[in-house]
């Protein structure tokens, strides 16, 4: 499902106009986004939790020439599915 489709979906489970689903949809990764680049933990309750780690930095490998690399550190989302969503997928 691409965010088209999802608008679509949302639209339909929701019984609202799709321009109000894409706002809606917009505002929340938004409101996701802000709050992980503030170094907060975002958890929806039975779907599942977003947070903020950091990847140290390590050495890689140049597929092409297989020279050694650096690679630097940086700050990597993780996402934790909540128990619902888990046993609704299995």
């Amino acid at each position: 499902m691409n965010k088209s489709e999802l608008i679509d979906a949302m639209a339909a489970g929701a019984g609202i106009s799709k321009a109000a689903a894409k706002k809606a949809l917009e505002s929340l990764l938004g409101s996701v986004g802000g709050a992980l680049k503030g170094g907060k933990r975002v958890s929806l309750v039975g779907f599942g939790s977003w947070s903020v780690t950091r990847r140290a930095a390590r050495d890689g490998r140049n597929p092409q020439t297989g020279a050694t690399i650096k690679i630097a550190a940086k700050n990597v989302v993780k996402f934790k599915a909540g128990a619902e969503l888990s046993s609704s997928v299995n």
